[in-house]
């Protein structure tokens, strides 16, 4: 079975300096309908004016990636971390037993448009780490990759949940397929373009859950670039 979570119908805030969209629960916009999908708790597609951020805050108990789909975005944390994150670049951090960061658009006249996406750990109390890595979805046309995994296989980034994130950019045409194993289930993100997935149509910032499902096939029906979460 495949559910839409259609873009216009996420929790939409708008407050300046930055534009937030939630697919799922988040601070000031809640719906128990959508209160996450599995291991995943959030997705928050966020747009921040130059010279704007979020200042130092604190996390914990809870597995964040930062994929930048535009501009760049300046990292600090309570570990004493410091990077800039940029297209091609994605950022993991497990909150564990608690640190601080802050998230900050250092550029003058360029906005930063990301997905923030918060998964479940697969238990409390854990250590907090922090990692950042190239991973070149869009140089890689028509082929997904590997960004996050438990066990950080194939250059991916490591998390402390029994879940994979691939992502993908296609040409009009292109297309993948992933496998799914008895008991898995799905998210799918459109991050830009429009897909088809298994003949459902999906526009940028739609999501869609998948269960009872063993194979997907993501095709283009223009240029776009998706996420793909497989959860347990």
């Amino acid at each position: 079975m495949i559910a839409i979570r259609k873009s216009d119908e996420r929790g939409h805030v708008q407050h300046g300096w930055l534009d937030t969209k939630h697919t799922f629960s988040f601070a000031s916009y809640q719906d128990p309908q959508h209160m996450g999908y599995r291991s995943l708790r959030v997705i928050n597609e966020d747009h921040v004016a130059p010279g704007e951020g979020f200042g130092m805050h604190p996390h914990r108990d809870m597995e964040i990636l930062t994929y930048v789909v535009s501009g760049e975005l300046e990292h600090k944390d309570s570990l004493g971390n410091g990077s800039r994150i940029r297209p091609g670049e994605i950022q993991a951090m497990s909150a564990g037993t608690g640190l601080l960061h802050s998230e900050f658009n250092p550029s003058e006249n360029q906005p930063v448009h990301l997905l923030q996406i918060w998964l479940k750990p697969k238990a409390h109390g854990l250590k907090p780490r922090y990692e950042q890595r190239s991973i070149q979805v869009r140089a890689q046309k028509g082929q997904p990759v590997l960004v996050a995994s438990s066990d950080g296989r194939d250059g991916s980034l490591t998390i402390q949940q029994d879940a994979t994130l691939h992502a993908a950019a296609l040409d009009a045409g292109q297309s993948f397929k992933h496998a799914l194993k008895e008991g898995r289930h799905a998210w799918v993100q459109v991050v830009s373009g429009q897909i088809a997935l298994n003949d459902t149509a999906l526009k940028a910032g739609d999501g869609a859950s998948v269960s009872g499902e063993t194979a997907l096939e993501l095709l283009a029906a223009e240029p776009s670039e998706v996420l793909l979460f497989d959860l347990n």
